[in-house]
Order: C-alpha cells, then structure tokens, then sequence
C-alpha cells in the first residue's frame, strides 16, 4: 500500500505543458487549480480539488519571471497545506538562483539557501528538482531532496549519433565531476576548458583547453545555457584547440538574451536541452535539440509515492 492516499499533480503558469506530460506518463489528470494575478498584482491560487490527505506534487520550475514562479509555488504550497494534504513535494526541475550558491565577494545573500529556506517554511514536505548547479544545494534544505539528472537521457542521445572520436569537454571546473561521469559512460576521453569569470555582468574571460582534442568531435557539457557566452567561449577555444566539431549538451534552457541568435550565428553542430523550462518559441532551431525530461519526472513521482528508491532508476 502507497503511504499516502491518493497521487494529486498540480502545476502553476511556470510549465504547465511539463506538468501534462508528467500526468500523461502516470496516467493520472492534471489537478484543477486557478491560479492568476489579481489587479494589484496579488497572486491567487486555489485549488479546486479535494486533496484531504492526499499525496500531492506541484510541479513549477523557477521559469521567467522568476520571482513571480517562485512565489506561486509558494502560494500553491500553503494553499496545499491549508487543505489537509497529507504531504506536500515541491517538483522544482529548475532551482533558480543555484548559482547564487555562496558568498564569493563581500556583502553579497546566499540566495539559494534563502529560497530553501523560503519552501521549507512555506510548508514543503520535500523537494524534487533536477541537476542543480551546485550538488552542496541539498545540504540547504532540512527536508528530503530528490535530484534527478538527465545524464542517461543525454548519454543516450549521443550513443544513437554514433559520432566520429567523440571526446566530452567540461566547459568550467565546476561540472568537471558531471563531465567526467559522461565521459565514463560514453567510454571516450575527458577535458576541461578552464575560464574565468570576469565581474558580475554574465562575461567570461577563457583561458585555454586542458585535453587532447585535435581532430576530435566535441561534446560540451554544462548545467544550464544562460546567454550563451560561456559555450560560445568555450567552443571558440575548442576550435583554437584543433577540435573538428562541437556539440553542447545542457540540462537547462535559460536562453536569455541573445542566446538563440548567438547559437544559431555560431560554428556549433547542435545544441541539445531539456524541457525543465517551457520551450520559447525563438527556440525552434534547427540547431537546437529538446529532449523531455517528463518520463524521467514522472517515474520519480511514482517511485516517491509508492515508497520505492528514487536512486535505483540510475543504477
């Protein structure tokens, strides 16, 4: 028996065609839930089914605007918990504000520690995300995290390609840990091109590739493309390397900016994604690749209720 009583999914305005794929998968429908600004710009949610002791999901990742996603899912949560649901999981495929992640200059929040904070409080039993920008994230929360990764849902992609002397490149020290395990389940070398961020204005400054690349076929890897400067840097220092052809692999498809027009102008073969945020529609490119991350989401929301490992589904 399921330790909750009924499975209940409801979504907000963040991705609702995310939340619909989950349900389509678990075979369950989507909650009915209203949720809008009023005139003065208040959030309203109500949730328009009885969950009394259920065993309820809102799924809502931290999409453009941010704040206002944020804050629906906050609303959602204590709505939730008002209601009598019998436990409540933040579904968060994109933590916002991951990279604010500590205080690397003087006089600066720990803004992700803050929003863990801010879900904890609000009444979340639990959190599910996915590929945070920083692992040590958990550590922020005092209530259970579930953090999912796309690496065999990308892995698998680049095996079907069967592309020429492929070698995985981390594009910062930072996946370096990630890259390494792709590069391991591909079976093909590692490297990193080592870059240096420069202020707080989204610029990097690259410094050079660390690898044997020359001749090779380059698969990039990072957790989120913001505006594309740091791939961009990165490929462009791959191809200074002697690389012959780069594909980017990411997680997360931030694409702000001029990031599309940016990928679309550049040398790069294809950029592959996930639909942890709503696909805009500047992104439909023929560069750009989106692979769904609902099975893998829906597959961990079946496994939480039911009280099945979550970590098994990578083993």
């Amino acid at each position: 028996m399921p330790p909750f009583e009924e499975l209940k999914i409801f979504t907000g305005n963040a991705h609702p065609q995310l939340a619909m794929a989950v349900c389509d998968y678990l075979g369950i429908p989507l909650g009915k839930a209203s949720v809008f600004k009023f005139s003065n710009d208040n959030t309203f949610v109500q949730l328009q089914e009885n969950i009394r002791e259920c065993d309820v999901f809102l799924v809502q990742p931290f999409a453009y605007p941010v704040n206002d996603s944020i804050m629906e899912l906050l609303i959602m949560i204590d709505a939730a918990k008002r209601a009598s649901a019998g436990r409540v999981t933040a579904v968060i495929p994109y933590y916002a504000y991951g990279r604010t992640d500590k205080k690397d200059q003087p006089r600066v929040p720990i803004t992700a520690r803050l929003v863990a904070d801010l879900l904890e409080v609000g009444g979340a039993n639990r959190v599910l995300t996915v590929d945070l920008h920083a692992g040590q994230i958990q550590g922020f929360f005092n209530i259970p995290v579930d953090e999912l990764t796309v690496l065999p849902l990308l892995v698998r992609y680049i095996q079907d390609k069967a592309l020429d002397e492929p070698v995985v490149v981390a594009v910062d020290i930072g996946i370096t840990k990630r890259a390494r395990d792709m590069a391991a389940r591909l079976g093909v070398p590692l490297a990193i091109v080592e870059k240096r961020r420069t202020g707080n204005n989204d610029k990097t400054e690259t410094l050079n590739v660390i690898g044997d690349v020359v001749g090779k076929t380059a698969i990039t890897l990072d957790d989120e493309i913001d505006t594309g400067g740091t791939l961009l840097n990165a490929a462009a220092a791959l191809q200074e390397a002697g690389i012959k052809e780069v594909y980017a692999c990411s997680t997360h498809a931030v694409f702000s900016g001029p990031a599309v027009e940016r990928i679309e102008g550049s040398a790069l073969r294809e950029v592959i994604v996930t639909d942890t945020l709503p696909p805009k529609d500047k992104m439909r490119s023929g560069k750009v690749t989106v692979l769904s991350v609902a099975p893998l989401l829906g597959e961990a929301i079946h496994r939480i209720h039911n009280g099945f490992s979550v970590g098994a589904m990578f083993q």
